[in-house]
Formats: structure tokens, sequence, C-alpha cells
């Protein structure tokens, strides 16, 4: 039954009825539900403690670069799941929150996928590869007006983040957009705006976001119907984006 057609969720009390009813059902917290707990407190703990480190001490610091040098974001997620191995469920009967045979049911095929997406944008990115994309791409177009180069900036980004993560995306096609706008004597905030916005609008290829991940790891949606559905997105969003930034920059005196 679909909760949200009921009377009493229509109003503000019936709805928190209705979720202390739910909660309710859920009954107590079990040992792997609070161990699970712990292990991300420990994971977003260690995650934030860099940006503190720079705000305390500068991001060049002594303090900040021996954490990072010794607890990456990397580290820093394989430690919160370590726990998972060796924090107990029942220390009796030596039951821990998390078995190998578990793990081994885990999706690695669609996280193997997300990752290697990430590997090769930071590859892209460290070879300069996306960089001569995006030169060749911008000179292609012959687009050196302000608008014109914000359009094939978002629809530059969009095409690496279709291999890439957004944030990698984001990394690489920025920069590349500043540089060129400037170059070309043109205000670099559309273009950059432009190139960031288009970096989080990925889904024809399963590594260009971790839902479109997830929703090809489920085995229901073949890749030929993700790049069907995702060409006509991708097409639709530069469109939306460029009118976007077209309207509202102008408005806000930033173009």
């Amino acid at each position: 039954m679909n909760f949200l057609h009921r009377p009493e969720v229509g109003r503000v009390q019936g709805g928190s009825e209705y979720v202390k009813r739910e909660a309710a059902k859920l009954g107590k917290w079990t040992a792997g539900q609070r161990n699970a707990l712990i292990a991300f407190g420990v994971a977003a703990v260690l995650w934030v403690i860099p940006g503190f480190l720079a705000v305390l001490f500068g991001t060049d610091s002594t303090q900040a670069k021996a954490y990072n040098g010794a607890v990456p974001e990397s580290a820093a997620a394989l430690i919160a799941a370590s726990l998972l191995f060796v924090l107990p469920v029942d220390w009796k009967r030596r039951e821990f929150t998390i078995t190998w045979r578990q793990v081994t049911r885990i999706d690695w095929g669609t996280l193997l996928l997300f990752g290697g997406g990430l590997s090769l944008g930071k590859l892209m990115f460290d070879t300069k590869l996306a960089e001569a994309i995006g030169t060749g791409l911008l000179g292609l177009t012959g687009a050196t007006e302000v608008w014109a180069m914000t359009f094939a900036a978002i629809v530059i980004s969009i095409l690496i983040s279709e291999a890439t993560s957004n944030t990698a995306s984001a990394n690489m096609a920025v920069p590349v957009m500043i540089a060129l706008a400037v170059a070309a004597g043109a205000n670099p905030l559309p273009p950059a705006l432009g190139a960031t916005l288009g970096a989080s609008w990925g889904f024809m290829l399963p590594v260009s976001t971790p839902p479109n991940a997830i929703v090809y790891g489920s085995g229901m949606v073949p890749i030929t119907k993700m790049i069907r559905a995702g060409i006509v997105f991708d097409l639709c969003g530069a469109v939306m984006i460029w009118v976007g930034l077209r309207v509202m920059l102008p408005l806000m005196g930033l173009a």
C-alpha cells in the first residue's frame, strides 16, 4: 500500500504517527546495526580530520601533510570496513558483524566498474589527455564567443563525465575552459560554470555516476537501453544548462 495516499499522512500529525509506527516495527537496534554505525562514524571522522587540520594549521602545514600521507581517504575507508570483521555481534559464539561469505556476495563487479572509471579519470587528468580532448573539440567547434564557448564547455564536460566520475570530469574540464576563455579574452565564469554543471550530467554509461552503476549492476537495465535513454537526457541537459546560465548570469550581473 502506498502510504502517501492514506488520508492521515496528508496531515502533519498523521505523518508523524505513521513514522512512529513504522519505527516501532523495526524494534530495538541490533548489535550489527550498532557496529555498522560505529564503523561509519570512524570513517566519517577520519575523512573530516584533514579539513579541521587545514582550517587550524593551513593546507600546506606539516600536520595536514603528515595526516594525509598516513591516512588518505582510501585508507580511512579500509580501516572502517575492517572494523566490521572485528566488532562482534555475539562474542561467545565468535560471531562478528560481517563474514567472508557475506563479503563474497557483494556486487564487486559494479564496484570495480565505478572504481575503474575513477582510475581512468585520474589517468586522463595526469597524462593531460583530457586537456588535449577539450582543446581539440573546442578547436573543431571554432567557439570563441563566450556563450558559444559555454555551450561547448557543457557538451565537452558531459562527454568526459560519461567515462569518468563527476569530480574527475570537473577537475579536468573546468581548468581547461578557464584557460581557453582567458586566452580568447572572454569572461571565464560562464564556461567554467557550464563545465561544472555538465560534469554532473552523465546518463549514458554505468561509470558516469554511482546511481548509473547501481542500476546497471541490478541486471535489469541493459547497456543499450541505458545509452539510448542517456543520449536524450544528455542532449536535453546540455540545452537546459546553457539556457539557465544564459538567463540567470546576466540577471545576477555575472555575465
